[in-house]
């Protein structure tokens, strides 16, 4: 990582001085194929064309290459030796108008940065892929590395004749024999429109491609053709549901033509889901990539199909919100993903199936935002990027989440139609350029006319989560005489911001005992109370709940007559949005210590079997593991874990067959099972000496049992062998991976250790695998010892790693299965030690020792359950 970040200083002043007219790239992949024995290059050379304001002036082409053949700046040829350090080119004496050629060989990645190369284990079939954002478009060719320096881009690629190869724009042509070897081609691809470096995309390989198309008739009576691409490895064509894919993305692109008013700029639409993956997809132009996760191998319930299709509606909306127009610098980051994920379930709710998104918005996308809004590292919407490193931590909860949680509070502030209208006046004002803050800011403030600067200074521009509490007075008979807000902050981020929010008052319907709404208001809370006069005089509520509908971002409090009625009664509330806000505001107490996670554990195993959102089921098994896990008293872990399996075993029996909710059972079951009588179900479920109607083990489930059964020391390294002979792909491996790492033998977690600390030699999907095995929360002993070498490594693997592995170890080796005072001790004494150690390391260190702060906080209040 040294000499490869980037300031915003630098990039302000490279933007002053030049404007790129265009590049032209030519990548030579041959090189991609033959046995894996090493470490491989392949060939790139790079023309780019621009202008300086200055001639004369001096500046920097960004590469990251092992080694450069030759640089020519304007005809004359540079010493490549002299210019370029491992990360920059140096360009002297630029003229107004310049044409500077790099021939270099770049690396071939095998940490998902670059161009990633991925020999798949079950054919030996080579796959490639780029994922550049933030800044890694500089490892495949040379060039001018920050979003402000738009250009079109013209991609030649040569690779084995065989595969399919695209890129940003349309093929030009059909693919020519390559040099006379008719086993390589030549593809040629038509310039893009001006786009930023790091959403160029490239992808090679003998992939399955499914084709497809879309049409639609523009308001001036043009007719809008868009070609569409589904495509993924080989090995997955079968599990490939690409109709699904395509119906999801056709809705898409119907919603935003139908509401932004802006024609697709793109030319094509593919859809690429690749192996080893980094993030969940990235919005390149024309040429969308994916973790190829999201094809399934095996059943999966409602939730993963949703959980899709809004990754697919986010990245298209980002050829809108990013693409068509991109911030200046990272600072506003949110302009793009905030919107996107907002977008996401906007036009998931009304152009698709899946209707209950906003539902899965509060339970699951604000959960993030909130852990990430009370972390020391919590930053505003806009943040403060002083260069790549911050940006690479800022794809955060609060720039997607906290952002889209934002922007559903705006549409509340403006309307919608306000909000849509300032959408396209956006668009067609700044297409294909570069914005920031204020130039939002101005087309909402002609459509709405609202005071968008204080709005923004308030939303925006500060750090930290409100807290919402209603407080009612009551007269003789039972009638509200007042009910208030009250609005509180941290100490920390004082600020109490205004919220458009609905007050729902519930009560028991005679005829089923459902608990439903039967009065509701819609007001701004402003200040620290706000009376809330429409709804005085109402009959008692039993339930009060702050925030109905979700419409504004905050903390959900109970008054301790609904928090009485959620400990009694919170599986009859009727409404499933209402009952995902109550089941978040709940596990909002239970992170703040403020309820002991044996009582909301306790809500979970009488009220989860009830939850008819799937979705929300999911998150609750996530969230009860967690309140097991790091937020129990340690005395009570045992005792909570046996009965946490016990009602997760019953919930099981009691799902309906071949149900998504049996499914999601089953896999809970597996997490939290440790008993002999547990362990003695998964064993026979795997051999088929146990069954539960409709039930069906496929190969997912398998591993998801085996992993339960490694962890426990019921799997030895045979088993697993035998398990990956018996699904010998890349996801087995991952699996085994995983499940290897996972066996509670001090052995194992030394060399599972190393694996990852001492050595680069695992990808990195399978350094993920071999991490997240590690650390098994049964293992607290057999871990300890690597407490103290965690805190004397990190700062090496920080210089030495690349940034995406790095962050991978960092995070994912914190020590925080140890859940003591000398934890926080050992990380604040490294803190202290380590002030000068790269600010982005640091944040990753601050933030894990927040969490394990909050953890031992969470405990002491179980603890003090213990008494009751």
């Amino acid at each position: 990582m040294p000499g490869e970040n980037l300031t915003r200083e630098e990039a302000r002043e490279r933007a002053r001085l030049l404007t790129v007219d265009g590049y032209d790239v030519a990548l030579d992949l041959r090189s991609a194929v033959g046995p894996d024995d090493g470490p491989r290059t392949f060939r790139s050379v790079t023309t780019i064309r621009f202008r300086c304001a200055e001639p004369g002036a001096a500046t920097f082409a960004d590469l990251v290459a092992p080694s450069v053949t030759a640089v020519t700046l304007n005809g004359r040829a540079l010493d490549a030796g002299s210019v370029f350090d491992g990360s920059r080119i140096a360009l002297e004496g630029l003229a107004a108008e310049n044409e500077l050629v790099v021939d270099a060989q770049c690396a071939y990645s095998r940490t998902g940065e670059g161009l990633h190369r991925f020999a798949d284990p079950e054919d030996g079939e080579v796959y490639l892929y780029t994922q550049y954002e933030p800044a890694d478009a500089r490892r495949v060719f040379a060039n001018f590395e920050q979003p402000d320096l738009k250009a079109p881009f013209t991609f030649t690629v040569t690779a084995p004749a065989g595969w399919t190869v695209l890129s940003n724009g349309d093929r030009d042509g059909e693919p020519q024999a390559a040099d006379g070897d008719p086993a390589s081609a030549t593809w040629r691809f038509v310039p893009t429109r001006p786009i930023s470096t790091y959403i160029t995309a490239v992808v090679a390989g003998p992939y399955h491609m499914v084709h497809d198309h879309y049409r639609r008739t523009l308001p001036d009576g043009t007719v809008l053709e868009i070609p569409l691409g589904a495509l993924c490895r080989k090995g997955l064509a079968k599990h490939f549901d690409a109709d699904d894919i395509f119906t999801v993305t056709k809705q898409g692109l119907d919603f935003f033509h139908e509401h932004f008013d802006y024609p697709y700029p793109f030319g094509k639409y593919d859809q690429a889901f690749v192996p080893e993956y980094n993030i969940g997809a990235m919005e390149n132009p024309g040429c969308v990539t994916f973790r190829e996760e999201f094809v399934f191998r095996g059943k999966v319930t409602r939730s993963a199909y949703e959980r899709r299709a809004n990754v697919i509606l986010h990245e298209m909306a980002h050829m809108w919100f990013g693409d068509l127009v991109t911030m200046e610098w990272w600072d506003d980051l949110w302009l793009k993903e905030s919107f996107a994920d907002f977008m996401g379930s906007f036009s998931q709710v009304e152009a698709t199936r899946f209707d209950s998104a906003w539902i899965t918005f509060a339970n699951q996308r604000k959960a993030w935002a909130y852990r990430a809004d009370q972390l020391p590292s919590t930053h505003p919407v806009t943040a403060d990027i002083h260069d790549l490193e911050d940006a690479k931590l800022n794809f955060d909860g609060i720039t997607y989440a906290k952002g889209a949680s934002v922007l559903k509070q705006l549409v509340a502030y403006v309307g919608r139609d306000a909000f849509l209208e300032g959408a396209r006046r956006y668009f067609k004002r700044h297409a294909y350029g570069n914005t920031r803050l204020t130039d939002l800011l101005d087309v909402l403030e002609e459509t709405s006319g609202r005071d968008m600067a204080a709005w923004s200074r308030s939303w925006l521009q500060t750090a930290g989560v409100n807290s919402l509490t209603p407080l009612a007075t009551y007269d003789a008979e039972g009638r509200i005489t007042e009910l208030a807000v009250l609005q509180e902050a941290a100490a920390s981020h004082p600020e109490l911001r205004p919220h458009r929010v609905a007050v729902g008052l519930y009560r028991r319907r005679a005829e089923d005992g459902a608990l439903v709404r039967y009065a509701r208001a819609e007001v701004d809370v402003t200040g620290p109370r706000t009376v809330v006069d429409e709804l005085a005089s109402a009959e008692r509520p039993e339930l009060i709940l702050v925030n109905d509908e979700d419409l504004t971002y905050c903390k959900i409090r109970f008054d301790e007559g609904s928090l009485a009625t959620l400990r009694g009664r919170l599986g009859d509330i009727a409404d499933p949005l209402a009952r995902a806000l109550c089941w978040s505001a709940l596990w909002n107490l239970t992170r703040d210590g403020l309820m002991p996670a044996r009582d909301f554990l306790d809500l979970v195993q009488r009220f989860a079997g009830a939850e008819s959102d799937i979705g929300v089921l999911q998150m609750l098994h996530a969230w009860a593991n967690s309140a097991l896990v790091h937020y129990a008293a340690p005395a009570w872990r045992a005792e909570g874990g046996r009965q946490l399996a016990g009602s997760a075993l019953r919930e099981l029996r009691l799902a309906e067959p071949g149900s998504g909710h049996q499914l999601a059972w089953a896999r809970f079951f597996a997490q939290v099972a440790e008993t002999k009588d547990d362990l003695q179900l998964l064993h026979g479920l795997l051999d088929g000496g146990a069954r539960i109607d409709g039930l069906d083990v496929d190969q997912e489930l398998r591993w998801t049992f085996l992993a339960a059964l490694a962890a426990c020391g019921e799997a030895d390294e045979a088993a697993l062998a035998a398990e990956l002979e018996r699904d010998n792909t890349a996801s087995g491996k991952r699996h085994q991976v995983r499940c290897l790492a996972s066996r509670p033998s001090a052995a194992v977690k030394a060399e599972a250790w190393s694996a990852v600390v001492d050595s680069d030699a695992l990808s990195n999907a399978l350094a993920e695998a071999t991490i997240t095995g590690f650390g098994q929360p049964g293992q607290r002993e057999l871990l300890a010892p690597f407490a103290p070498r965690y805190f004397e490594v990190i700062e090496r693997v920080w210089r030495e790693r690349s940034i995406e592995i790095a962050m991978a170890v960092v995070k994912g080796l914190f020590p925080m299965l140890q859940d003591t005072s000398g934890t926080v001790g050992a990380a604040d004494a490294w803190l202290a030690q380590h002030e000068d150690a790269a600010p982005a390391l640091r944040r990753l260190v601050l933030e894990a020792r927040d969490d394990l702060a909050r953890a031992l906080r969470a405990q002491r209040c179980d603890e003090g359950a213990a008494d009751r």
